[in-house]
């Protein structure tokens, strides 16, 4: 990509302000880091470790962070890394190290695990560099994925936004894609809260059954055989049929743009909570609000791992990181909904106006 294509591409008056290439050849390591804005203080964003990973999904991901975190009403940046490699890698620690090392001064950058790193990751990046959240709880850490942070704010997201649709929660049909670290505990805090799991895919197949998945049935399901597909008794789809399931509510929970403008007719949900980051693509996103099915976006819905990196970063517990991510996520989606009434935008446009605000009003104080 050409310099002049670069900066029209990916820079506004946001930022970013840093975008790094990182290639060592003796480790292997193909990384990329975006740090896009830390008017609010040092930039917290997830390691994203996938074999396709480009410059502009880890910008779109920074940017994501940097409103969200805006939204939250926390004291850091937004900020984002791809490494390029196999999630599924028997030993990634050398990478991780390696990594870790090559961010050491960039010291306005706080990492955490997302796709494909975990909180194993980020003990081996807080050895190299100290700094880091989402560490094991042996390390004195809150372990985001373990307790599922970001599922519980997507939970939240759900209690207010299916009333604001004309739904109860209480017996509504959920559908979730990507049956991971977020999906499944999104999944789980619904059924407690008294929805119904209809069908839940990941990399493997989509498990479906009308009447209602067992959550702990399935969990233990993929756990002993890989994937939702070894439920028995469920029907089995191909994994892109769950985004076309009818239901009350689905729930995007994996990779950036799996609903986008060749599937988003078939979307049958009437509400949508984006559980991965940038999980519909904009214009799929229009199409949504077109046809009356209520969306609420990532930076809003799923900040609940964001937040919980933030209460561990400056020492706090498991039970505050629950409160607080509790209070953020039911504040900022009643403000975005409030706003969607008052003002006629979009959910996204909503979303954007007051976390943009957000982020210039800190822009205002800084030299």
């Amino acid at each position: 990509m050409e310099i002049d294509t670069l900066w029209e591409t990916f820079y506004d008056d946001l930022g970013p302000e840093k975008i790094i290439h990182i290639h060592d050849p003796r480790s292997g390591l193909k990384a990329i880091v975006v740090i896009d804005n830390v008017a609010r203080g040092p930039a917290i964003g997830g390691v994203r470790l996938a074999p396709d990973i480009t410059t502009e999904e880890v910008f779109r991901l920074a940017r994501a962070m940097t409103l969200k975190n805006a939204a939250a009403g926390l004291r850091h940046g937004g900020a984002k890394s791809g490494i390029i490699g196999d999630p599924h890698l028997a030993d990634k620690e050398p990478l991780i190290r390696a990594f870790a090392r090559r961010i050491r001064t960039l010291t306005d950058y706080i990492p955490g695990p997302d796709m494909g790193t975990n909180e194993h990751c980020m003990a081996w990046v807080n050895d190299e560099i100290g700094r880091c959240v989402g560490l094991p709880r042996s390390l004195g850490g809150v372990p985001l994925d373990e307790i599922g942070a970001t599922g519980f704010g997507v939970a939240v997201a759900a209690e207010l936004a299916l009333p604001h649709a004309g739904l109860s929660l209480q017996g509504a049909s959920v559908a979730v894609q990507g049956f991971g670290n977020v999906g499944r505990h999104a999944a789980r805090f619904l059924e407690q809260k008294g929805a119904r799991l209809v069908a839940a895919s990941d990399s493997r197949g989509t498990a479906y059954k009308k009447g209602g998945l067992d959550v702990a049935t399935l969990i233990d399901a993929k756990q002993r055989g890989g994937s939702v597909i070894s439920l028995p008794g469920a029907e089995i789809l191909p994994s892109e049929n769950v985004v076309e399931i009818p239901c009350d509510l689905l729930i995007p929970a994996a990779r950036p743009d799996v609903i986008h403008d060749d599937n988003v007719e078939r979307v049958q949900a009437r509400v949508i909570i984006e559980g991965a980051n940038i999980p519909i693509t904009e214009s799929a996103e229009k199409r949504l609000h077109q046809r009356n099915i209520l969306c609420i976006p990532d930076f809003i819905a799923n900040a609940g791992g964001v937040i919980c990196g933030a209460v561990e970063y400056r020492g706090g517990s498991e039970a505050e990181a629950f409160a607080v991510i509790r209070e953020k996520i039911a504040e900022n989606t009643r403000e975005m909904l409030a706003l969607m009434e008052i003002k006629g935008l979009p959910p996204r446009g909503a979303a954007q106006s007051m976390a943009e605000a957000r982020v210039r009003n800190a822009m205002a104080f800084r030299r």
